[in-house]
């Protein structure tokens, strides 16, 4: 049975300048060395992504515990995106530590398509059928040595009891700011529900960061899912808290009907957001 662990403190984030990853280009990558680099607009937390010329892009870890995803990133994405229909992020290229950036880093091969916006998920544009094949679809992958919940991706696909400490102090603020018009005591019954329904079945993969920003849309299909980071071999519960930010109602229902959810994995992944320091 899964352990619960201490999440520790918000990493320390670095702040890295295009001049920088131009540099490193240039040192390690001659071949790419002219073309331009830009920074990608919203270009997310556990890394900080640069454009390279017009197909690229360049993923540098923003701290240590990030970094930690590089290795898994390269030996695991490949296969996957192998097995799977829809595009996903590929590694193309390694990088070290060099020009006073410390850690490993990856150039990939950029994905286009719109990311999944509030607009989108108020117009119900988001295929929630789709959106449970692609889940079934990584699911099946066989999970053999595939990586277990750890500090690579803040334990998701673990035990939920990993959140409990952030989760009630969470809804002790929240009880203690009544005019927020949340139904605190509603939501400690949700989370206990979830406690109590542990994850008893075959691991999985999981991607682990299912949040619009990392679903892409070409049209009006799901045409590509990036930023596997936080991915690994567990519980899948973690992949069902889209069903609850990216769909409505009649979605939810399409959905977990679709994926066939149990009621223990369901509540799990309703009550377990999946947060991360």
């Amino acid at each position: 049975m899964s352990t619960a662990h201490d999440l520790g403190p918000r990493p320390t984030r670095l702040t890295v300048e295009a001049d920088v990853v131009q540099q490193l280009i240039a040192d390690q990558f001659p071949r790419w060395a002219g073309l331009p680099v830009r920074p990608v607009a919203n270009g997310g937390w556990d890394n900080v992504t640069f454009h390279l010329g017009p197909d690229m892009s360049v993923r540098l870890p923003s701290a240590a515990e990030y970094a930690l995803a590089v290795q898994k990133e390269h030996r695991w994405l490949p296969r996957l995106a192998a097995e799977l229909p829809v595009p996903i992020s590929t590694p193309l290229a390694q990088g070290r530590p060099g020009r006073d950036y410390p850690f490993a880093w990856s150039v990939y091969r950029w994905l286009p398509g719109e990311p999944v916006s509030a607009a989108h998920i108020a117009g119900s544009t988001v295929d929630p059928v789709r959106l449970a094949l692609e889940l079934a679809d990584l699911q099946r992958i066989d999970p053999t040595d595939g990586p277990a919940p750890g500090i690579h991706d803040w334990f998701r696909g673990g035990t939920l009891l990993t959140y409990n400490a952030t989760t009630q102090n969470a809804l002790q603020t929240l009880e203690d700011h009544p005019h927020a018009g949340v139904d605190v005591e509603l939501a400690r019954q949700v989370w206990a529900t979830a406690l109590k329904a542990r994850w008893n079945r075959v691991p999985t993969w999981f991607h682990g960061d299912l949040a619009a920003g990392n679903l892409l849309l070409r049209g009006e299909r799901l045409g590509a899912v990036i930023d596997f980071d936080t991915c690994g071999v567990g519980d899948p519960a973690c992949d069902l808290a889209g069903a609850w930010t990216l769909l409505d109602t009649a979605g939810r229902h399409a959905f977990r009907k679709r994926l066939d959810v149990d009621e223990g994995t369901w509540a799990r992944g309703g009550a377990g957001r999946c947060g991360r320091p």
